[in-house]
């Protein structure tokens, strides 16, 4: 495995951790070429809970991103300060990253997460419930909030807004909906819904795949074990009856 980027992402990066939250990473890496014409092709993706580590093979984290997949779209839009790997394959990345964004992936994929994200608060009732799990409906709450803001920005920008200028507002939203206000989440989905479908967006209706695939062409290239050169003086090997 050869990490080529790597940062932390979720809410730290965010702004939106408290104390005690976890800390989430993600990341790319290439497997050896050759692995792929094997029996056993490499794994997609790594994953680890402690500490919470998610890796994506190059070709994986391309489709992933080519779809629009808010997670990994986020990880080439990361503040400097968030990378802890950064290669020259992953520099390429970043330099790339709007190759990989379309307009109509871009809504089907934000909206898409947040309506998951609204899906899990309906089904919590209305805020009687213990403080367990008053905490993770906020946090679901967050996280809708969060999805429809960066979405509507990316998609009438172009530009994938990481760090949120006003975290606390984000906080006082989950809080407010664990406490039962359901109805404001409803409305803020409903609103996101009818600002993609009338805002001008500069993203165009494809994502850029030829420049996505140079990439990773690019990779599998710098991924192939080294050439062995054979001696200029080096006498062929008998031939054998057989042979001939």
């Amino acid at each position: 495995m050869h990490l080529l980027l790597s940062g932390i992402v979720g809410s730290v990066a965010y702004g939106l951790a408290r104390p005690g939250s976890d800390t989430d990473r993600i990341g790319v890496f290439a497997a050896p070429t050759v692995a792929f014409h094997g029996l056993h092709p490499p794994r997609e993706s790594v994953v680890t809970t402690d500490p919470d580590v998610t890796l994506h093979e190059a070709r994986k984290f391309c489709r992933l991103a080519l779809s629009g997949n808010p997670t990994a779209t986020e990880l080439a839009w990361l503040p400097d300060h968030c990378y802890e790997t950064r290669t020259e394959f992953g520099e390429r990345l970043i330099a790339i990253r709007s190759a990989f964004l379309s307009a109509p992936r871009v809504r089907d994929a934000y909206l898409g997460y947040a309506s998951q994200q609204f899906r899990k608060l309906e089904s919590r009732g209305d805020g009687t419930f213990s403080a367990d799990v008053r905490r993770r409906t906020a946090k679901h709450a967050r996280h809708l909030a969060r999805l429809v803001h960066q979405g509507r920005l990316l998609y009438a920008t172009g530009v994938l807004e990481i760090r949120l200028a006003d975290p606390e507002w984000f906080r006082a939203f989950g809080d407010r909906v664990a406490g039962g206000e359901l109805a404001e989440a409803r409305a803020l989905l409903a609103e996101a819904e009818e600002d993609f479908a009338r805002v001008c967006t500069p993203l165009p209706a494809r994502p850029d795949e030829p420049t996505v695939e140079r990439w990773l062409l690019d990779v599998r290239a710098a991924h192939l074990p080294p050439v062995a050169h054979e001696s200029p003086h080096t006498e062929p090997p008998p031939s054998t009856p057989e042979a001939r």
